[in-house]
């Protein structure tokens, strides 16, 4: 098995514990009982961030690409940190955090938003599409507004989450207060419980 990060911040200090490679390490690859060698992500430290992102997007390539992408979403439908208007196309790259983000991310850092970076490395939205398999997750009601734009709205980079309607095997879990806006609420649940064996995820 092998861990791939998704995004990470830009100027973080090594180490740092609310850098995602710190979280991914702790949360995924030690409770795994995994090596660090099985784990990759982009470098958030680089002297030149743009030639990072070129060479993680190289590196997941070469890897073989990812067989199953794990997703939060974002209250405003940021998928990754692919903030909205982000290109549907896009490769990993550095992006600017919104203030909404900013604001969100501040209990991660004693809830103090002076400490929570402006930039990130994040796999574009291009890059999580290439995924064979995409899997998002979402829960409680402050996300349902975006759980509802990314499933039954239109396809549109203001909801970058959206883009998962073009993507041949993404399944959306989540629970009943992040579902709560969901128009088609009932449908979903009765194809669920209809699903053919052979169908799988």
């Amino acid at each position: 098995a092998r861990i791939c990060q998704l995004d990470e911040y830009v100027g973080l200090p090594a180490g740092h514990p609310e850098s995602y490679r710190a979280v991914v390490l702790r949360e995924v690859v030690e409770p795994l009982g995994l090596t660090e060698d099985s784990f990759m992500g982009p470098d958030g430290s680089a002297a030149d961030v743009q030639a990072a992102c070129e060479a993680y997007d190289q590196a997941l390539a070469e890897a073989g690409g990812v067989d199953l992408q794990l997703l939060g979403i974002g209250t405003d439908g940021h998928i990754g940190f692919n903030e909205p208007c982000s290109s549907l196309a896009s490769r990993t790259r550095i992006k600017t955090l919104t203030q909404q983000t900013r604001v969100d991310n501040a209990r991660f850092f004693d809830d103090d938003i002076a400490q929570v970076p402006h930039h990130v490395i994040t796999q574009g939205i291009g890059t999580i599409l290439d995924a064979r398999h995409l899997v998002l997750l979402a829960t409680g009601e402050g996300k349902a507004e975006a759980v509802a734009q990314t499933v039954e709205g239109p396809l549109s980079a203001l909801v970058p989450a959206s883009a998962l309607q073009l993507h041949r095997h993404a399944t959306v879990v989540v629970d009943e207060a992040a579902a709560s806006k969901l128009k088609l609420a009932d449908y979903f649940r009765h194809t669920y419980a209809n699903k053919p064996v052979w169908q799988g995820l």
